[in-house]
């Protein structure tokens, strides 16, 4: 990775203004000149910054400034000034996700202001031809403490913007007190300035479409000395505020709001900007995350069996893991995923004979924990191992010595400070006994799968396994799948644990086959847990399962060919040579498409989709061009695939 920081003395990008009423303006655009962001202190001393994309309106003056328990930092400001235009240029390589390596550049410039005391706030702004970014530092010495009071950053809307958002959870809600988990369904293109229907807000990441394209708004860079951030519930005239976690989302004992000692940083406020294919093809949540702490070559990401998404708690047992290892090396996957009260039920010794079993096939395990302590009143087990560091430090060296490849782990309590250190701590530990980590009923990812490598996976969504809880989310779930590529999807990996043929118990599966077939290319995670079981999928045909035998977990490329939040969408990704192309509808007419497949070269593939009833598929072979027919049926979907000669695989 390197970093390239040098002065460009153009002068167009930076406008500084003295207007007789005393506001200052700064006005900064993107490499490519389409955006532009302007910050302005006000005649009242409020700082406050505005965005337009080709001129037209993305966001109106929204305000900036903060509150620490011993200065305002958001009122009462003056002598706003900024330091040259640097332009910043970096490149990373990531082990998963849309695209392997990645290179961009953004123009950048810091502003300065201060109260009434000269006490200062710096604001680090970067703008990218994809969109904006901006985060807060107070300067000071190291021995003064500080703790947030508030952040007064918001963002402002036109009224005839539109919104897709997605409600957070109430903390200590819900089965054994276990909310909030970002499990809600995404309220749909729903007008600017409505209120959540719950009091603790929206969660990040935020989809807005106004004049000036879609914005989407999220955080970046959590560094375990500042909380996770939401957006509040109330939005008068279309202005969204950061909202804060509730009072109960913290580690026993622990800390809600930021505080360290100075100098404070907070994490980058990003807004990405454009068409649905910019939205989606945007790595802003990595670009800004923290630099790995370390390469971890021994990270391999990959497809896991999992026995519980269907067949729930009465699986976790030693013979039916042992057919679950056979099936994961039967269809080529690394990895099987053991799930609750292993150690109740099958116990450590006889874990590592399963290991060992395992190893044989070429296949490593996946064990589960549960992260609580006092939050929550979940009983499932291992329950508090990993609560001490000493604790677990010896946890996870026992696992390593088992030959375990990675936790699961599950139940956190929200969002304070304490608990984003907690989830840092596991990964730390994690990594220094070579251990995948995936968390469940947790927060957003944040970019952490950048700085911790060894990071797979988080949930964070309203995934399958509420599909087979309850006929509602069944219903509602092929818009949601449909709105995930566009939202939460879109920066982070998102454990959904996806596709299921056979019939869920007691559920009426509203998804066809097809639609199913689509999921574990068009979602995102570097373990992508499999819902089928073993007898389920030896029921389908064998072209099926030679497709979900080869599966990459990392891409090279991604474009979003076509697709509306909560709709439809079809996404394309690239490994090596190989192209996958994945789409599903979300809605129940069926809808016709005209795919440019031109991007790939001449080149035959097969289309894999739904046969004459929605629990059939069908193959055919497809040849790439300008305008390839598909029909999607409704709540159906399908699977391309063009191989190519130099498939990078994982």
């Amino acid at each position: 990775m390197k970093r390239i920081l040098f002065r460009l003395f153009s002068t167009w990008l930076v406008l500084g203004l003295a207007a007789c009423s005393g506001e200052q303006q700064y006005a900064l655009q993107s490499p490519d000149g389409r955006i532009a962001v302007e910050i302005e202190l006000n005649d009242r001393g409020q700082l406050h910054y505005s965005i337009t994309r080709d001129r037209a309106e993305v966001l109106q003056p929204s305000q900036m400034g903060l509150v620490l328990n011993d200065r305002d930092l958001g009122s009462e400001l003056r002598n706003l000034s900024a330091g040259p235009v640097n332009q910043v240029r970096d490149d990373y390589t990531m082990v998963q996700g849309k695209q392997r390596v990645i290179e961009y550049r953004a123009n950048e410039q810091m502003y300065r202001v201060e109260n009434t005391d000269g006490e200062i706030l710096q604001i680090v702004l970067r703008v990218f031809d994809d969109g904006v970014a901006f985060r807060y530092r107070v300067p000071g010495d190291t021995q003064s403490e500080y703790e947030l009071k508030e952040e007064l950053t918001s963002f402002a809307f036109a009224a005839d913007s539109r919104a897709w958002l997605q409600p957070m959870a109430e903390a200590q809600t819900g089965w054994a007190n276990t909310n909030p988990s970002y499990e809600e369904h995404y309220q749909m293109d729903i007008p600017v300035g409505e209120a959540s229907p719950s009091g603790a807000g929206w969660v990040f990441p935020a989809l807005f479409h106004t004049g000036g394209g879609w914005a989407l708004i999220t955080e970046a860079d959590m560094d375990g000395r500042y909380h996770a951030s939401r957006l509040q519930a109330e939005s008068p005239d279309g202005e969204y505020r950061i909202g804060y976690p509730m009072a109960p989302e913290k580690f026993t004992g622990g800390a809600l709001m930021a505080q360290a000692e100075l100098p404070l940083e907070s994490p980058w406020r990003i807004i990405a900007i454009g068409d649905l294919p910019t939205i989606a093809r945007s790595t802003l949540g990595t670009d800004l995350a923290e630099p790995a702490v370390s390469l971890m070559p021994w990270v391999k990401p990959g497809l896991a069996s999992w026995s519980w998404a269907l067949l729930k708690d009465a699986s976790v047992n030693y013979e039916t893991q042992k057919r679950f290892i056979d099936y994961s090396a039967d269809m080529g996957w690394p990895y099987t995923l053991v799930d609750v009260n292993w150690d109740q039920n099958i116990g450590y010794e006889k874990i590592a004979e399963l290991a060992d079993y395992a190893a044989q096939k070429n296949v490593r395990l996946l064990l589960w924990y549960n992260s609580s302590g006092a939050w929550n009143k979940t009983e499932y087990t291992p329950k508090g191992a990993l609560l001490e560091r000493d604790k677990r430090r010896l946890e996870f060296a026992r696992l390593q010595q088992m030959g375990i490849a990675g936790v699961k782990v599950d139940f956190f309590a929200g969002d304070g400070q304490s608990m984003i250190a907690y989830y840092r701590d596991i990964l730390e530990d994690a990594a220094d006994f070579e251990l995948l980590v995936n968390f469940h009923g947790a927060t957003l990812p944040r970019g952490w799968q950048r700085t911790f490598p060894n990071l797979m996976t988080m949930e964070a969504v309203r995934g399958m396994e509420f599909i087979t809880f309850g006929q509602g989310a069944a219903d509602r779930a092929p818009g949601h799948m449909a709105m995930l590529p566009f939202t939460r999807n879109v920066f982070d990996p998102m454990d959904f644990t996806p596709t299921a043929f056979s019939e869920i118990p007691n559920i009426d599966r509203r998804t066809s086959n097809g639609f199913e077939l689509a999921l574990p290319v068009l979602f995102l995670s570097g373990l992508q847990h499999i819902a089928e079981t073993d007898e389920g999928m030896a029921g389908v045909p064998q072209y099926v399962r030679d497709y979900l035998g080869h599966i990459p977990s990392v891409w090279d490329e991604s474009r979003l060919l076509d697709g509306y939040p909560g709709k439809f969408a079809v996404m394309a990704r690239r490994n090596g040579d190989t192209w996958y192309i994945a789409g599903i509808n979300g809605e129940e007419e069926a809808r016709r498409l005209q795919l440019d497949l031109s991007f790939i070269g001449p080149r035959a593939g097969e289309l894999i989709t739904d046969g004459n009833t929605p629990r059939e598929f069908t193959r055919s072979e497809v040849e790439t061009g300008s305008a390839v027919a598909v029909e999607i049926s409704g709540h159906g979907g399908f699977a391309m695939k063009f191989p190519g000669e130099n498939l990078a695989r994982n």
